[in-house]
């Protein structure tokens, strides 16, 4: 069993909270627009460290982590990538890797919206955009999300709201 905690969009910024609320997670998740790579280093010496780079990311950021990054993990086939729509508004690029070959749990982020929503269409997929934990952006509420993967399940999913973006 791992607890996960998930988050996207920080643009360099990194709430004291994110430590408070994924300190019981076994690891951290980053589905891309990090912004410095210093917010990556710091989650990184906090907890064990997943990432994309996302579309705002530099040269440092897109070094240290790839666009894609396709890994099982306690019996979960997880796709994670920045840029990538969701069920029935897939970017070109990512409908195909999904079609070809879905994964259980398919993570991006980019749009600052959170949304947790099931693709029947390719097995029960489960996708999930944790929205924007960062100050950069039109969201009003910044996001994160945490949740169980145990024995090929997700399960115990909460979203987390850490206040106003700006604040």
């Amino acid at each position: 069993m791992k607890r996960i905690g998930l988050l996207s969009d920080t643009h360099s910024h990194l709430d004291e909270e994110v430590f408070k609320y994924f300190e019981e997670c076994d690891e951290i998740w980053h589905a891309g627009d990090i912004g410095d790579i210093s917010v990556a280093d710091t989650l990184e010496a906090f907890k064990p460290f997943r990432a994309v780079y996302g579309n705002i990311d530099d040269t440092k950021v897109r070094a240290a982590f790839p666009l894609n990054l396709r890994f099982e993990c306690e019996g979960v086939d997880v796709f994670m990538t920045h840029i990538g729509g969701y069920p029935g508004r897939y970017k070109p690029r990512v409908r195909e890797i999904l079609y070809a070959n879905p994964p259980k749990l398919y993570i991006c982020g980019h749009s600052h919206i959170l949304k947790v929503m099931p693709d029947k269409r390719l097995g029960n997929m489960l996708h999930i955009n944790p929205g924007a934990a960062g100050n950069h952006g039109f969201h009003q509420v910044k996001t994160m999300v945490r949740f169980t993967l145990e024995a090929g399940r997700i399960k115990d999913l909460e979203v987390i709201e850490t206040g106003r973006r700006g604040m």
